[in-house]
């Protein structure tokens, strides 16, 4: 590997693959003995180790458990996954990574409460969304990135979190019945989770200063909060005070007109049984 220019910062995933590749050759390992010790693909492995792909963290503990690393591979891939994030996303997940407080309000299924399956089908564009259709290495990077950020909801302590779901994101489904049934009974037990708040605004609220975009308060432990607000091709952090404020006045408008946290779970439940029937 040569040596880095000017500073620049070596990738994620090749430190991830570097490390990945040491334990092995300092054994005197193949990647073909390795393949068959672990029941991965001589060609998955290799791609691994030489950074050209990221796996799901699952596949990381069996190698840390597989090497006796203790969770050195895991600690390494969760930097990895930053570097399939898009530049203007990175400082926003970031921030959410260590946030302790964290509000949402959301026009769609929020990246933190989605299974698998559904992101895999709202990035791969079959859904209707702009995102990397066509690639589909690219879009199985991209969901191991989102499925990672989903361990902040049971790290300890949780970050308290609350989501405002518009009634519209649950009327969105997919075309597999089976996957939506399954992202509703998702949102129903992330509803369950002592550190997570989940409401639905229904339609019969009318219109709001939220409905063009989502929106994300955020505090960390010190300092003051920031918004982050995304929409259609857009994402921007905000951490001018007046203007979080006026986020924070506008989201509690939002939330004094969404229904209860018991009759939003009610509400979900009621879909979900709608779409089993």
């Amino acid at each position: 590997m040569g040596e880095l220019v000017d500073g620049e910062r070596e990738s994620g995933r090749v430190a991830l693959g570097r490390t990945l590749k040491f334990p092995r050759e300092k054994a005197g390992r193949t990647l073909a003995q390795l393949a068959a010790e672990t029941s991965y693909d001589k060609s998955y492995l290799y791609r691994l180790e030489t950074g050209e792909r990221l796996s799901k963290r699952a596949v990381m503990e069996d190698l840390d458990t597989h090497y006796g690393s203790g969770d050195l591979l895991v600690r390494l891939w969760r930097d990895a996954r930053k570097d399939v994030i898009k530049d203007k996303y990175k400082a926003f997940m970031e921030l959410e990574a260590t946030a302790r407080v964290m509000w949402k309000f959301q026009l769609a299924v929020p990246g933190l409460l989605q299974t698998e399956d559904y992101a895999r089908t709202v990035l791969s564009g079959l859904s209707g969304a702009q995102t990397t259709a066509g690639n589909s290495e690219d879009v199985e990077e991209q969901v191991t990135a989102r499925m990672g950020r989903q361990e902040l909801l049971y790290r300890e302590p949780a970050p308290s979190v609350r989501v405002i779901l518009d009634e519209g994101a649950l009327r969105r489904s997919v075309p597999n019945a089976k996957m939506w049934a399954n992202q509703l009974s998702r949102l129903a037990d992330a509803a369950g989770l002592p550190s997570v708040v989940l409401q639905v605004l229904p339609y019969a609220a009318g219109v709001h200063d939220l409905m063009d975009s989502h929106l994300t308060l955020m505090w960390q432990r010190v300092g003051d909060p920031v918004a982050y607000v995304e929409g259609n091709g857009f994402g921007e952090l905000i951490d001018d005070p007046d203007k979080v404020l006026s986020f924070r006045l506008s989201y509690d408008l939002v939330r004094d007109a969404a229904l209860t946290p018991t009759e939003s779970t009610a509400f979900i439940k009621r879909l979900l049984e709608e779409c089993r029937s």
